[in-house]
């Protein structure tokens, strides 16, 4: 039986999720769910989702002609799990409906770790959230940080991590956020929040991060000092990282590109929605001195959290029993190829 999931919002991550869910072998998409009738609801039905409202919403959408199956409580009681992928703070809200119903709960990185039984990042913690009720997709920027972590523990240890993050000021289609001009403190005191919510997945680590926000829409970047627990060469780094999953290797001399302005055209060229769903990591700025290590990478904050949420859904169901496991289902139905070239 392939377990049957919904996605409550079908924004920017709502999107993205509904049509990898729709990919797996082992899951059937339910439906989706949508607030007002504008061009995402025509996306949805247009792609074939079933397109359920909230119940005091069901009138605007008949007057504008978007079809739809039934109200998001019909939605979710027909589901075995659903997939919140509603704005920050909204999933809190949603939480005593999916409990009515007694199905299991993924929420995304802008909900508060206390949504949950745990934060989840497959890379990391995978094997404890086994059977849970419902588990916390980390946010992008954790996820990218975690991913880079726990690949490099696995290999070599971590004893700290210090990290600035260069955050987008919003995503394309977000016209009424910033900042336009300016170098946003985000926040202005330190250590910023990202550090402590990777310490929601890799409890004991020593982490410290800071944020600014600054005027593009296109991805993240992220300055990154890591303390291994060994002293090792940059090709061992360099080896560890090539083998890991959802970690694309960018050797900028190479191919040319030196900011995400050139990341993001190579990916419009190769990717659908120029999605990257992989860490990119810029391999010339690895450098390595004893057990320090630093570099660059690069997070798509529309994409990236997009795997995760499959493997999610297989966690809490018990649809595979390791990380490796999931990745290589979730990864190959994707399509991942974890290079451009």
């Amino acid at each position: 039986m392939k377990v049957k999931v919904s996605v409550n919002g079908y924004g920017t991550i709502g999107k993205r999720v509904a049509d990898a869910i729709a990919k797996q072998d082992d899951m059937v998409l339910v439906g989706v769910s949508k607030t007002k009738p504008d061009y995402g609801a025509y996306l949805a039905v247009s792609k074939g989702h079933d397109l359920y409202v909230p119940k005091e919403k069901t009138g605007i959408f008949e007057e504008a002609g978007v079809p739809i199956t039934g109200t998001v409580e019909e939605m979710v009681e027909k589901s075995d799990i659903v997939i919140d992928a509603l704005p920050g703070k909204k999933g809190i809200e949603m939480k005593p409906l999916y409990e009515k119903y007694n199905v299991k709960q993924v929420f995304q990185g802008g909900e508060k770790p206390v949504v949950a039984d745990a934060s989840f990042s497959t890379l990391c913690n995978y094997e404890e959230t086994l059977g849970l009720n419902s588990v916390r997709v980390v946010s992008c920027n954790t996820t990218g940080l975690l991913r880079l972590i726990c690949t490099l523990k696995r290999s070599f240890g971590v004893r700290k991590v210090r990290a600035t993050l260069v955050r987008r000021g919003a995503d394309p289609r977000e016209v009424k956020k910033g900042p336009i001009n300016a170098i946003l403190l985000n926040p202005p005191t330190l250590p910023s929040h990202h550090g402590g919510d990777v310490k929601t997945v890799v409890k004991d680590l020593d982490i410290m991060t800071s944020a600014v926000a600054v005027p593009t829409t296109l991805m993240h970047v992220h300055s990154v000092l890591v303390e291994l627990e060994e002293r090792v060469s940059k090709d061992a780094v360099l080896n560890a990282l090539e083998e890991a999953p959802r970690i694309i290797l960018l050797n900028t001399n190479k191919l040319g590109v030196k900011s995400t302005a050139e990341i993001i055209e190579i990916a419009r060229d190769l990717r659908h929605r120029n999605d990257i769903p992989e860490l990119v990591v810029v391999e010339d700025s690895i450098t390595v001195s004893g057990k320090e290590l630093m570099l660059f990478q690069a997070v798509h904050q529309e994409s990236i959290v997009v795997p995760e949420n499959v493997d999610a859904v297989r966690a809490l169901f018990k649809l595979a029993d390791t990380w490796t496991e999931t990745v290589g289902r979730t990864d190959k139905n994707l399509g991942l190829t974890y290079k451009f070239y």
